[in-house]
């Protein structure tokens, strides 16, 4: 009796442990199943940047039919994108099955990286147009300079636009190596010793000439590349201007000054920043001129505090700055200024690139630190007896990279607009009235070369500038639309020209001897007759002392409407 008790409780222990092991095969089946689901639900990805030589490059699909890849659209170099890595082999080309979002596709795995900053696989460029090497990406310093046609090795890049398109290059020539921008250099040498000669473009610069040399420098070494127009989302530019001329002293008494502008419909003021002394103290200038730095005219809150009420007034503000006549800077750079026979002028050269990087970093820390819309560049040239020093064996124009006086003019507003553009600020230019000829002047002034880079440019056909021998000051109307017709001729000789806002006299004539009264009649004779002749982007009235009743004279002219 007890044995077949005995054997009954070892049957049911036996039954007990049957249905365990059942029970717990059950669990680990389970959740082998659901292992199984959960990995083939979450299966291992990986992140690749798509990585190519241009700027973006060709998707595929898998076509059952034929076996074969068909194309299926373009992705965007840089963009980062998912991988479980199924790769598909056809004619000896990994492709590999990518993701975007809800989309799959397929990626050559040569298209594939896995860092970033390995997404760009250019090894060379080639200087289309003469580019500044920068020391670093970050700042203005130049480290060198290399003109057209030149090789370059590429070391690395800065960042990608949303197009896929460098930014900067970091790049090697020689021994040196520096940053330029992606958008001056091309990929074949044949592409790079090119001149852009679209609806004729560059013959009909090419063979211009003065009717003797005058050793400003080829119009056919220039560049006449179209270049995007930039506009600022938060800072539109002023396309047809009514401008008032401020000079430095005008600072404590600048709410005279917005009164009339308010009252007269002025919208911008063009207001020193410098012209030979500093307006204020710009720290930047102790590293550059520390003399400049000690002479500055007004205290820096003064002056930032004008600027506030101007643009608070709901005025444009554009700053000038007087460029290479610089006796502050060449007194403390005499080995950067032209040396002469000829001049005994301080002159620092426009070849100089510690006097660009000067003048660059005036504009930049002024648009800092007092909130311009815009930079204007006045004396972006050599000096009016450039021609002379040509002549003379004695000049030594500090020429280190052997360019013509017109190319260091170009090449220098390339440089300056590139640094200005970053601060979210526009770039003008003046130059002289003789601009408006169909040759390069010997002080390396052209207008096409000029106006096809800047945002805006800034002629000077001042009524009694033009000779002494005829009374080209009485008809103020007759003097600018004659000169207007041979500036607006040249706007239209380049794919992108700057906006035409044209300096007018605003002083009684002639300068030497004044006898005619230029009131509001005469500033809107100048206007009208700049519209006339084609040039819409408007004016800035020049008078040197700035004088407030001067201003009360001619008010009215402000306010008229120039069609």
């Amino acid at each position: 009796m007890a044995k077949r008790v005995k054997k009954r409780k070892k049957k049911k222990f036996k039954i007990i442990r049957i249905f365990i092991a059942l029970l717990i095969l059950a669990v680990i089946g389970f959740g082998a199943m659901k292992g199984i689901e959960f990995l083939a639900a979450n299966r291992i990805t990986k992140e690749y940047y798509i990585a190519s030589n241009t700027n973006e490059i060709a998707t595929y699909v898998y076509n059952e039919e034929t076996k074969k890849m068909d194309e299926k659209g373009k992705i965007i170099r840089g963009k980062k994108i998912i991988s479980h890595d199924k790769i598909k082999t056809i004619d000896e080309i990994n492709y590999y099955e990518v993701f975007e979002g809800e989309d799959s596709f397929y990626i050559k795995e040569d298209n594939l990286v896995t860092e970033k900053e390995k997404a760009v696989t250019e090894t060379e460029k080639y200087v289309r147009t003469s580019v500044t090497v920068y020391k670093n990406e970050k700042d203005s310093k130049i480290e060198s300079f290399i003109k057209k046609g030149n090789k370059l090795e590429i070391l690395g890049y800065d960042y990608l636009d949303d197009d896929g398109l460098v930014n900067m290059y970091k790049v090697k020539s020689g021994d040196k190596e520096g940053w330029v921008y992606r958008k001056y250099l091309v990929d074949t040498e044949e592409l790079a010793k090119a001149n852009y000669n679209e609806n004729g473009i560059y013959d009909t610069h090419k063979d211009r000439k003065y009717s003797y040399e005058l050793y400003g420098g080829k119009a056919s070494t220039l560049d006449y590349y179209p270049y995007e127009r930039i506009e600022f989302k938060d800072n539109p530019i002023l396309k047809v201007a009514k401008s008032m001329y401020l000079n430095a002293g005008t600072i404590s008494g600048i709410d005279s000054y917005i009164d009339i502008a308010k009252s007269s419909g002025a919208n911008a003021m063009v207001v020193d920043i410098k012209d030979g002394a500093l307006a204020y103290p710009v720290e930047i200038a102790k590293e550059y001129s520390k003399t400049a730095y000690d002479t500055a005219i007004n205290d820096f809150s003064d002056y930032q505090n004008a600027i506030k009420k101007i643009k608070d007034a709901g005025i444009y503000a554009i700053g000038r700055i007087v460029v290479f006549n610089d006796e502050h800077y060449g007194k403390d750079h005499k080995d950067e200024c032209i040396t002469s026979n000829v001049s005994w002028q301080t002159w620092p050269s426009a070849y100089s690139r510690g006097a660009w990087e000067y003048n660059v970093e005036l504009a930049k820390a002024a648009i800092k630190d007092m909130g311009f819309n815009e930079i204007q560049f006045d004396y972006v040239r050599f000096p009016e007896s450039a021609y002379y020093m040509s002549t003379s064996s004695s000049t030594n124009f500090r020429n280190k990279y052997d360019e013509e006086k017109a190319e260091a003019i170009q090449n220098f507003l390339f440089y300056a607009l590139d640094q200005i553009h970053k601060e979210g600020a526009y770039l003008s230019v003046d130059v002289f009235g003789e601009c408006s000829s169909e040759y390069v002047t010997s002080y390396g002034q052209y207008w096409p070369a000029i106006s096809n880079i800047v945002d805006a440019i800034s002629s000077m056909p001042y009524t009694d500038h033009f000779g002494r021998n005829v009374d080209t000051w009485s008809n103020a109307y007759r003097t600018v639309y004659n000169w207007a017709t041979g500036a607006a001729a040249r706007q239209k000789e380049i794919p992108t020209p700057a906006i035409a806002r044209t300096w007018i006299t605003a002083y009684d004539t002639p300068y030497w001897n004044p006898t005619v009264v230029y009131d509001a009649t005469k500033i809107s004779d100048q206007a009208q007759a700049l519209v006339d002749a084609g040039l819409d982007g408007g004016f800035i009235t020049w008078h040197s002392g700035s004088n407030i009743y001067k201003y009360r004279q001619i008010a009215s002219a402000f306010s008229k409407d120039y069609k």
